[in-house]
């Protein structure tokens, strides 16, 4: 298996700690998704990271599929145990939406400048991201336990730290904070850190 991905995507750590917590190692091909690299480009059209290609040379794209395959690639740990299964994709979907609305408002701000967030779009982005902090917070014991649901959350708490520092999550909401900070000493995270 090759993973495309680069040192900043949320979205490329989340596929890469799933594949760490799995024990699989894909080879790592780094590439920049801004410059039209070649070697994404033949894997993904899209130009997005992560892509992966597998053992059969077909390339899968988006990070929840990625993490699904790599689910079922790997033996232990059980990251979507079936009778959880329901509770998982709804932490899963929570952590995609609160990475969705951090990456989008980065990437607003980097190519409008910061007034974007008081747009209709920069208000609902923030807005997702507080809504989603708050009920994270309310269910913080539903994260305890080690699936796909709870590695996204973590991952996207992370890149909140890294690239929306003035947020200010963990002083808001010190249960998802303690959890986050239990989770963050694993080696799968210690080792995909943001760069």
């Amino acid at each position: 298996m090759k993973l495309y991905l680069n040192a900043t995507s949320p979205y490329a750590r989340f596929v890469r700690v799933v594949a760490l917590e799995k024990g699989l190692k894909p080879e790592l091909v780094w590439v920049d998704p801004w410059s039209n690299d070649p070697a994404l480009l033949a894997v993904n059209p899209a130009l997005r990271v992560p892509a992966l290609e597998t053992d059969a040379g077909l390339c899968l794209s988006e990070s929840m599929l990625i993490a699904l395959h790599l689910e079922q690639e790997g033996a232990t740990p059980q990251l979507l145990p079936k009778e959880m299964q329901d509770q998982v994709l709804q932490l899963m979907g929570w952590g995609q939406g609160l990475t969705d609305a951090a990456f989008n408002t980065v990437i607003a701000r980097k190519h409008q400048g910061s007034a974007v967030d008081q747009s209709e779009l920069g208000k609902r982005r923030l807005a997702a991201i507080t809504h989603t902090l708050q009920q994270l917070e309310h269910q913080a014991a539903r994260l305890e336990q080690l699936n796909l649901g709870s590695l996204l959350v973590a991952v996207a708490l992370d890149y909140l730290s890294f690239r929306l520092p003035e947020i200010q999550w963990q002083k808001h909401y010190p249960m998802l904070a303690d959890w986050q900070q239990t989770l963050l000493q694993r080696d799968s995270f210690k080792s995909t850190a943001f760069a």
